[in-house]
């Protein structure tokens, strides 16, 4: 038996393990986090227990910390499922009677609850199976539900996660099943040239949210109409043309991700992955949740008031954005950026990373209330070199009296107001010597 079968049998002994500990139940709660990932892997699990006839309770936060223990302490005596989040927050998890987890978080100490995560198997949860895959897993174990891989895939899309190893496991299954349709294409949702050029921060191009300098581009490409009724010429033409713009804002990186197989979900009520992705995303941080969750769960009824709001969501990130470019400030190791009350911290922190600035750490802080979010990204490469920002931000926020953890190239806290600065050069030096460690 060669290492990945090994590897393939201990995730689905895991799987079944965690499939069977969630049968044995007749209502669960469920707890998920409230990013692309997290929302898919609580569609695909709604999906699982309402075929199954068991009762279910779902609830979508932004972070695991003490109030979501609190909250499950006051609301439930049933099993929890704890998506996407639970394993690297042990002495938060372990609170919780009777809760099941399904992560891909690396873990910071030992569970005695059921659980499913990658890392325990050696799998590389931050960018070879991501939560909703993990979810997947263990639906396919509660019954026939192969049907919904196409969200386990927008999941890992969501996360920014290739295509390859285990993800691609899960891909191939979802194309034998003829769940998922591949083409080769830009990988953006559908729209007009225009819609995608004004709203999309993906790509981010320096036209990106200004009608006029779009119409004037739009005009001198001489190609109008939806993405998708292109035809092979005027797409080749487009795409090359975005790749241009990418290549002379030194985005190379970016070029390679944007432009590629893309995927067309068959079963689902939104049929464009992206599409799909962005829906979540936009339902997620804008107190949809449970639109997101009618999407997952192919409620056709609800799909105009969802693009809607994932159109509307866009055109606020781009906004943000924008004034944003202006108020980046930079440290020795790292990026940074202070917002006030402002949406989708993580997304900005991924578009600075991916488009603007790849060769740091980028980091933003959002004061909402009393206290304030942190959400830090890096690349593939800085991780390469030793960066683990979840390490960095789970040690940081604890000495400023916060919480945090997360991947090693894409993590969050929360920390008190008035630590903002100290938490900023506590990280700054943590990166500097993670990335010197391993360079030296």
């Amino acid at each position: 038996m060669t290492d990945r079968d090994k590897s393939l049998a201990g995730l689905e002994a895991l799987s079944r393990q965690v499939a069977d500990a969630i049968l044995e139940y007749d209502s669960v709660r469920l707890i998920s986090h409230n990013d692309a990932d997290g929302l898919s892997a609580a569609g695909i699990m709604c999906n699982a227990l309402y075929r199954k006839q068991i009762l279910f309770h779902a609830t979508i936060v932004s972070q695991f910390d003490a109030s979501t223990v609190e909250l499950i302490e006051k609301t439930s005596r049933d099993a929890v499922i704890l998506c996407d989040m639970g394993s690297s927050q042990v002495e938060l998890s372990s609170k919780i009677k009777n809760a099941i987890i399904i992560d891909h978080h690396k873990p910071t100490g030992k569970l005695e609850h059921v659980h499913f995560n990658p890392h325990l198997l050696g799998i590389d949860g931050s960018s070879q199976l991501c939560a909703a895959c993990g979810a997947y897993m263990v639906a396919r174990q509660m019954g026939d539900n192969t049907d919904l891989a196409g969200i386990a895939l927008a999941g890992a899309i969501g996360d920014k996660q290739p295509m390859k190893d285990w993800n691609k496991l899960i891909l191939d299954e979802a194309l034998e099943k003829k769940v998922v349709t591949v083409k080769k294409g830009l990988r953006v949702g559908d729209g007009t040239i225009e819609e995608i050029l004004e709203y999309s921060t993906d790509p981010y191009l320096d036209i990106t949210g200004d009608k006029e300098k779009i119409k004037e581009f739009a005009g001198k490409l001489g190609i109008r109409g939806r993405l998708k009724d292109l035809n092979e010429d005027e797409l080749i033409k487009f795409v090359s043309v975005i790749a241009l713009k990418l290549a002379k804002q030194g985005s190379l990186t970016a070029i390679d991700s944007l432009v590629g197989d893309t995927y067309i979900l068959n079963n689902e009520v939104v049929t464009n992955v992206y599409d799909f992705v962005n829906i979540l995303n936009a339902c997620g941080k804008v107190d949809k949740a449970g639109l997101g969750i009618a999407i997952c769960m192919r409620d056709d009824s609800v799909v105009e008031e969802a693009l809607s709001t994932a159109r509307e969501y866009q055109k606020t990130l781009t906004g943000i954005l924008k004034r944003a470019e202006a108020q980046v400030k930079s440290k020795q190791n790292i990026r940074y950026l202070i917002l006030d009350d402002a949406r989708g911290t993580g997304i900005v922190a991924g578009t600075m990373t991916r488009y603007l600035y790849s060769d740091k750490p980028f980091i933003t802080l959002n004061e909402v209330e009393d206290k304030i979010k942190v959400s830090a990204r890096g690349t593939r490469q800085l991780v390469e070199r030793g960066l683990d920002l979840a390490a960095a931000l789970r040690e940081v926020s604890s000495q400023v009296g916060g919480t945090g953890g997360g991947h090693d190239i894409a993590s969050g806290a929360t920390i008190p107001k008035g630590t903002a600065m100290k938490f900023l050069d506590i990280v700054d030096s943590i990166v500097g010597k993670q990335l010197k460690g391993k360079t030296g």
